[in-house]
Order: structure tokens, then C-alpha cells, then sequence
């Protein structure tokens, strides 16, 4: 469709954004009869936002569900969530994603996603998340073709640049397709069109200079243009602004959108340097799910924004292969020279780590307690001594997929205004999971945060029109 006969008509729910949440949102709309407008600032390529490097979908079941084995609870769900936002979270909202993430896993068959069992390297998860076959691009495309089936309409490569608000009523938006720009009228929107992470300049406001050094791992179309607007506007705000899902990733990946493949999952199995060949951190604190999303901010606080991690051979098949080889050598000193960290302190450092090392079973995908003896910081599981050559060393960098600053929502999704909540306005997906993220990630759980509402506020949104 073009800018000018999307303009000549008015939408019952027009919705901002073309990933996960924006999409689950149109369809629930759609079938319930609303004539949906999309609008998307990506090409058609591109579609989907950072939907399209995802792997899984987090979910409570109470017992066997389609790939899912054994059970997971609401409780252990929602402590997992604690223990990685440290309570930062609306206790309220992140146990209403958690119950319904278990019906909406079916609800995602129904509509064209398809499951596959976990994979070597991912079988600590095979009862919490639900992994898609053909990853997250496969489920877009799913989604767009669902959504085209039921009518729903699509705008690319168009930004929302302002969402025009009546005091607490929204009533057009106004759309920028390259020099084209035009005014669409809706009787409700839905606002699913992600972070600020795109926007380098707001992310050194923020961080600081530091953040120029970060890659985004994830859509480059994500600029908050209009998260900024509605705060603008006086909508309350939910999150930190320094508070993002960040992972540490290769740095020799590309400045913008490199994905899922970029991450490294080596760390729990390696010791981790700074530039200066010093250990920062403990690498073994928690399975790795648990705990990947946090080196990113760590990497973040070193020197340059750069870290190191070094294995030897025996740990080289224990954890997902990466998408660039690493650098390798026969000695500590050679690998040291290849990564351009200084050999005496890196060599310092390992065999420090390695005498702290203690006699124990390993195992590689659980809690085992192997752990390191008065070396600090310790490494508190599977701490052993890395002695077998060839060694190995991967560069770290922070790799920042969102951001958690964001619009504050009720339980309905509906998007709060100054005082009250706007009369039709909601919210799903990545532009308000600061409500419930208020710092760290718990894998999958983005997909969760963007199912639940973007279902919640399509329904919602359609039931205010009709």
C-alpha cells in the first residue's frame, strides 16, 4: 500500500512496529474484526526488529508442552526472574506474563510458529524455553503471513515521527515514508516499536562516551523516535535508561545488527581478562542462561570497553560454536601476542587461576561447584585448570540488543498518561518491558514480555474500536 491511500482512509487500530509484539498484537486485532494498519521503519528484508535474531520463547507449563519437558511453575519462573533483576521488577505485571506465557505458546502453534527440541549447547533449557524451528525469522515470516490473511495492511520503510494525542485521547499519527510524509487517522494505536538502542547519541547521553565503543547486536531501526515522542508528551516513563539487555559478544562483529550469532557462550567455561590480563569477575555465578545478559554491562566497566576469554582445548566443544573462529596459539605467552594483551600478566593471571583450582566432578551443564580457592574474584563452578593446549581466546565487547527505558503500562497495556491512562494507547514488547526488566535479562524472556502484551493490547485495543 502507499503512503497516500493509507492516508485517504481511517484505521480502527493502527500499530507501531513490525516485530514480535507488533505482530501478535495485529493479529489479535484482526481477528476480531479491526481493519489493522502496520507500519514498519524497516525494509521489507529487515522486517520484524530484533524478533528476527531470536532463538525462544520462555514458558511456565505444569507439565509436558509441545517441545517443553518435565514442568516449570510460576514460582520458580518468577524467582528465576528475581535473581536476575535483583527484585527490580512490578511483581504484578511479571507474574500475569508468566501465567499466561503457558496458554500462549499453543496460541503461537495455532498460528503458524513451529518448535524444535533443544539442541546440543542448549540443553539446559529444554524445560523452560520453547526454541523456534528456522529461529526467530522463521517466525516473523510466520506471523506476517497470518496477519496478511486476515487483512491486516503493511507500510515499510515508514516511520510513526508523531503520535498525535487530544489530551488523553491518541487521534492520528503522522508517517515519513523517504521525503513522503502524510497524517492517518485511527481510532486506536498500539505501540510496539521497540528501544532508543539505535540512537548512538542517546545512548552516550546516558552512558557516556563509553556507549560510542558498544555494538548493537540487534535492528538498527530501533531509535526511539517514538518513545521519545510520547515522553515528550508527558506519558510516565518506567526504567533506567543505562539499563539495557547487553551481552558480550565477539568484537569483531559488525556495528549494527549481528544477531544471535555474535553472542559467546564460552564464558562459563574460561577465565575472563581485561585488557590489562586482569579478572574482573566470577565466570562460573550461575548457568549460563541465567547469567549471560549481565557481561555485557561488565565488559562495559572495563578499560576501553574490552575484555578477553581464554579456554583450552578441553572446553572447546562444551558450548556453542561462534560464528568467527577464535584466536588460538600453543602457549598462554603466543595467545597472549595474538590478542594484543601483555603475556607476563596474562600468564600471571592463568596460573594463579590455575592453582586455585580444586579436585572435583565437573559438570558441564549444571550447578556443580567446582570451584577456585582463595583466588579473587573466585570462580565459584566449574573452575578447572586450563593447562591442555591448543588455547584458545575470544575479544569481548558489549553487545546491546535493548534498552529498558520505556512507557509505563497497566495490566491491560494500556499506556499511562500524566495523570491517568490514555483512553486508547497501549503498549507491548520492548517499549515497555522496563516495566517488569527493570535490569538484567533472563533468556527468552523478551518473547515472553512481547507475546503476552502485544496479545493483551491487540485485544484490547480491538475491543475499544468495535
Amino acid at each position: 500500500m502507499t503512503l497516500e491511500t493509507v492516508a485517504a482512509q481511517h484505521w480502527d487500530v493502527i500499530v507501531a512496529g513490525g516485530g514480535n509484539a507488533a505482530l501478535c498484537a495485529a493479529i489479535e486485532a484482526a481477528e476480531k474484526g479491526a481493519r489493522v494498519l502496520m507500519v514498519e521503519a524497516a525494509p521489507l528484508p529487515y522486517r520484524g526488529g530484533n524478533s528476527r535474531h531470536t532463538r525462544n520463547f520462555r514458558c511456565m507449563h505444569r507439565g509436558p508442552l509441545s517441545v517443553l519437558t518435565d514442568s516449570y511453575g510460576e514460582d520458580e519462573y518468577f524467582d528465576d526472574l528475581l535473581r536476575v533483576t535483583k527484585a527490580n521488577t512490578d511483581e504484578g505485571l511479571a507474574r500475569m506474563a508468566i501465567r499466561l506465557s503457558e496458554e500462549a505458546l499453543p496460541w503461537m502453534e495455532a498460528h503458524g510458529i513451529r518448535f524444535q527440541p533443544s539442541l546440543s549447547g542448549t540443553l539446559s533449557l529444554s524445560r523452560t524455553n520453547a526454541f523456534f524451528l528456522g529461529g526467530g525469522k522463521a517466525l516473523v515470516n510466520a506471523y506476517y503471513r497470518t496477519a496478511e490473511a486476515l487483512g491486516v495492511r503493511f507500510l515499510y520503510e515508514t516511520q510513526v515521527t508523531h503520535v498525535h494525542l487530544a489530551g488523553d485521547r491518541f487521534e492520528a499519527v503522522d508517517l515519513l515514508c523517504g521525503e513522503e510524509m502524510a497524517t492517518v487517522s485511527g481510532s486506536a494505536i498500539v505501540l510496539a516499536s521497540g528501544g532508543f538502542q539505535g540512537d548512538l547519541d542517546w545512548l552516550a547521553r546516558a552512558w557516556g562516551p563509553a556507549a560510542r565503543n558498544f555494538l548493537i547486536r540487534g535492528t538498527p531501526y530501533n531509535r526511539g523516535v517514538v518513545l521519545r515522542d510520547m515522553l515528550d508528551q508527558g506519558t510516565q516513563s518506567v526504567g533506567d535508561p543505562t539499563q539495557c539487555h547487553a551481552v558480550a559478544i565477539d568484537g569483531r562483529a559488525p556495528k549494527f545488527d549481528g544477531g544471535i550469532v555474535t553472542r559467546l557462550d564460552c564464558v562459563p567455561f574460561s577465565v575472563v581478562v581485561n585488557k590489562d590480563g586482569a579478572r574482573f569477575y566470577d565466570e562460573g555465578e550461575d548457568v549460563w542462561p541465567k547469567r549471560y545478559a549481565i557481561w555485557g554491562r561488565l565488559v562495559a566497566a572495563q578499560p576501553h570497553q574490552v575484555a578477553f576469554s581464554i579456554i583450552d582445548n578441553k572446553s572447546r566443544e562444551l558450548f556453542m560454536p561462534s560464528v568467527y573462529p577464535p584466536e588460538t596459539a600453543e602457549t598462554i605467552d603466543g595467545l597472549a601476542q595474538r590478542l594484543g594483551l601483555p603475556g607476563v600478566k596474562l600468564r600471571e593471571t592463568v596460573e594463579a587461576f590455575n592453582a586455585a583450582c580444586r579436585d572435583g566432578t565437573f559438570h558441564p551443564t549444571e550447578l556443580d561447584g567446582l570451584a577456585t580457592e582463595g583466588l579473587s574474584p573466585p570462580k565459584t563452578n566449574w573452575a578447572r585448570p586450563i593447562l591442555e593446549p591448543p588455547f584458545y581466546g575470544y575479544t569481548l565487547r558489549p553487545g546491546v540488543t535493548f534498552t529498558y527505558l520505556g512507557l509505563k503500562v497497566d495490566d491491560t497495556a494500556r499506556v499511562q498518561g500524566a495523570s491517568r491512562a490514555l483512553e486508547n494507547v497501549w503498549a507491548a514488547g520492548e517499549i515497555m518491558a522496563g516495566s517488569i526488566l527493570g535490569q538484567g535479562y533472563l533468556a527468552g524472556f523478551g518473547m515472553t514480555i512481547g507475546t503476552v502484551f502485544g496479545r493483551i493490547a491487540g485485544r484490547e485495543a480491538a475491543s475499544h474500536v468495535l
